[in-house]
C-alpha cells in the first residue's frame, strides 16, 4: 500500500515545539541508492502511515533541522576489544569535538559486564575527554543489559523543555555473552526513549559476524545505522558518516489518528514518494499511558 502524500502546511520551516501526548516527533534521514544525503525535500515529497492510517495532521515539517543533539556514546570495554580500544577511545574524542554544539550535550559510558558512566550529560569537552580516558579494558560483554539499561536512565528520563534530537553511538563488536535482557528488550526500550542507535562495529575480520548481524538489527530498528569499517583505523570515518548524518536530517512532527494513550506500540511506516530515495526512520513508538 502506498502511503497518502502529506500536503504541506503554511509554516514548513516553524520551529518545533514541545511534543504533547498526543503527537509524535520523528526525526528521519533519506539517502539515494547509492547512500548519499538527500537534503531539499518537501513535506509533499513523502508518504507516512501510523498503525496503519494517515495522520490527522502534520504540525511542521523542517528539513536539516538543528535540534538540540542528547549523544551518548557507547564504547565495548569487554576483553574482546582490548587491542582496538585506543582507536575506539581517540574516534570518540574526535566526533564530540566535531558534533557538539552551544545547545548540545553528550555523555560517555564505558560497558562490559557492567556500565561505567564515566562521564554524565556535558556540554564540557574537557569533562568528556577525561571520561573517555577514564576508561579501561576488561571482562565479560552484556551488550543488550547495557543498552536496555542506558535508554532506560539516561535517554527516558531526559526532561526538556522542546524537541531534541537523542542519539546512542554504539561502538563494539556486538558479541553478547553475558546479557540478562534479551535483544529485543533493548530495542524495544530504545524505542520507548525514542533513541536512535548508530552502531561502528570493531570488528575487522574479512566476513560479517553474528555480532555484525545484532548491530544492524538494533540500527534498522531504531532509524540508525551500522558502520563496518575495513580496517580498526577507520572506525574514524563511521563517527564521521554519523556527523554528517546528524546535521542532514529532517523533522516531522504529526498528530496520529484514532491515537489512544494505552501504552501500545504503534507502527510508522514513512517512504518518500520518489523511488530513487530511501527513507531511514524508527519502525514506531510507544504510546504513553494515560496515568502517565
Amino acid at each position: 500500500m502506498q502511503p497518502p502524500a502529506l500536503r504541506p502546511t503554511q509554516d514548513e520551516a516553524a520551529p518545533t515545539i514541545k511534543v504533547e501526548a498526543n503527537e509524535v516527533n520523528l526525526i528521519f534521514t533519506v539517502t539515494d541508492k547509492k547512500g548519499h544525503f538527500i537534503t531539499g525535500l518537501n513535506q509533499s515529497s513523502f508518504g507516512l502511515l501510523d498503525d496503519g492510517r494517515p495522520p490527522v495532521a502534520v504540525l511542521h515539517f523542517t528539513q536539516q533541522t538543528d535540534l538540540p543533539l542528547r549523544v551518548g556514546i557507547m564504547l565495548d570495554t569487554s576483553s574482546s576489544i582490548r587491542q582496538r580500544f585506543q582507536f575506539e577511545q581517540d574516534s570518540a574524542i574526535d566526533f564530540l569535538l566535531q558534533i557538539l554544539h552551544r545547545n548540545d550535550r553528550a555523555f560517555v559510558e564505558g560497558f562490559d559486564i557492567q556500565i561505567d558512566v564515566a562521564q554524565g550529560f556535558t556540554n564540557n569537552l574537557d569533562l568528556l575527554n577525561q571520561g573517555i580516558h577514564r576508561l579501561r579494558p576488561g571482562g565479560g560483554t552484556a551488550l543488550f543489559d547495557a543498552l536496555y539499561k542506558t535508554c532506560k536512565d539516561e535517554m527516558l528520563t531526559l526532561r526538556e523543555s522542546s524537541s531534541v534530537r537523542k542519539a546512542v553511538i554504539l561502538v563494539s563488536d556486538g558479541d553478547d555473552n553475558y546479557s540478562h535482557a534479551l535483544e529485543s528488550d533493548a530495542v524495544k526500550m530504545c524505542q520507548r526513549a525514542e533513541t536512535i542507535v548508530y552502531a561502528i562495529s570493531t570488528d575487522v575480520s574479512p566476513s560479517r559476524s553474528k555480532g555484525d548481524d545484532v548491530l544492524q538489527q538494533i540500527a534498522e530498528a531504531t532509524g540508525g545505522q551500522a558502520f563496518y569499517p575495513n580496517r580498526i583505523e577507520d572506525v574514524v570515518s563511521g563517527f564521521h558518516n554519523i556527523e554528517e548524518e546528524l546535521r542532514s536530517q529532517y523533522s516531522l512532527e504529526y498528530r496520529p489518528a484514532n491515537f489512544k494513550q494505552d501504552g501500545a506500540f504503534r507502527t510508522i511506516y514513512l517512504q518518500a514518494n520518489d523511488p530513487r530515495y530511501k527513507v531511514r526512520a524508527r519502525k514506531g513508538y510507544f504510546a504513553p499511558k494515560a496515568d502517565q
